[in-house]
Formats: structure tokens, sequence, C-alpha cells
């Protein structure tokens, strides 16, 4: 049982740590525009020698954000849970606090496969038409790596609530 919520937490760290460095970095995107490298996030936009703040508030921009902010706060909530849970804390006794933290690892999962999609999508569609030569780029990749830690995240964990659950299920028969 330890040693999947030790993996359950490994994952939710590192999923953690990317989550943050994917939203609060400026490479999501690389385009070529006038002959010039351009990158952008989901807060600024970057031509050579110069960020500036996205001033619009365009709906998949604010989407994907939103997305990425409740998830990186599902995992921190899920990862403060297993940590309570592996070191058997004794508050909060009326909650499996094994199962709850599997949880929220998968709804951080969920909404940063969320942002992932909304952005991915409208990308795709929009910037595949306007610029011939563009990618996605580092801060994208990390957030895609993040669905499949978080996701871990919560199979550890629930295979953890199984493994604990199953002795006590066996024994009231």
């Amino acid at each position: 049982m330890y040693s999947f919520m030790g993996g359950g937490l490994f994952c939710a760290g590192v999923g953690n740590i990317l989550l943050i460095v994917s939203t609060a970095t400026d490479y999501w995107m690389q385009y070529r525009h006038s002959s010039n490298y351009m990158h952008q996030g989901l807060w600024r936009y970057c031509v050579p020698g110069k960020c500036m703040t996205h001033t619009d508030s365009i709906a998949y921009w604010d989407a994907t954000r939103a997305f990425m902010i409740l998830s990186l706060l599902a995992c921190f909530i899920g990862i403060v849970i297993g940590v309570m849970a592996f070191i058997h804390y004794s508050s909060f006794d009326g909650f499996d606090k094994t199962f709850a933290a599997g949880i929220l690892f998968f709804i951080s999962c969920f909404f940063v496969l969320l942002a992932m999609a909304v952005y991915t999508g409208v990308t795709v569609n929009y910037y595949g038409k306007r610029y011939g030569s563009w990618r996605f780029s580092w801060s994208y990749i990390m957030g895609w790596v993040a669905v499949v830690l978080t996701f871990f995240s919560g199979i550890f964990y629930m295979c953890a609530y199984r493994m604990h659950e199953c002795p006590r299920n066996s024994n009231s028969h």
C-alpha cells in the first residue's frame, strides 16, 4: 500500500511542478511571422527582444488558464491529503484520505486534459490556417506530461485504497 502511495506522491509532485511551469511560461507555441520567430504562452506573447501581456480576453485562453489553475489546485490539495494518508494523520477521520487523494488526482487530470484539448483544438484550427510555420513548444508538452502523471497518481492512490479496503471487507464476512 505504501509503495503505491509513494509512487502516487512522486507522480503528483512532479506533475504539480510541471503544471506550475507549463502554466507560467511563455512557450506553448512558436511561430514565424514576417521572418521573425515569436512565441506565446497563456499570459504573454513574445516578439524578438520584447514580451507583452495578452490584453485581449479571448475565450480559449481564459478557458485554458482557468482549467490549468483548477488542475493545479486539485493536484496540490490531493498532494496534501495524500501526504496525510501516507503518514496516518488522524484528523478528518470521517473520510478515507487515500480515496480522496486519488479522486483529486483524477479531477486534476480531467482539468488539465480539458485545458490541453481546448488549447490544441483552437490552436490547430486557427494558427494552422493562418501561419505556415508554427509548432507547439515545451511548455505545451509539459502540460501533456502532467496529464499522464496526474492520471497515474490517481491510479496509484486508487490501488492503495483497494489494497487497504480489501482486507477490511474480507474480515467482515
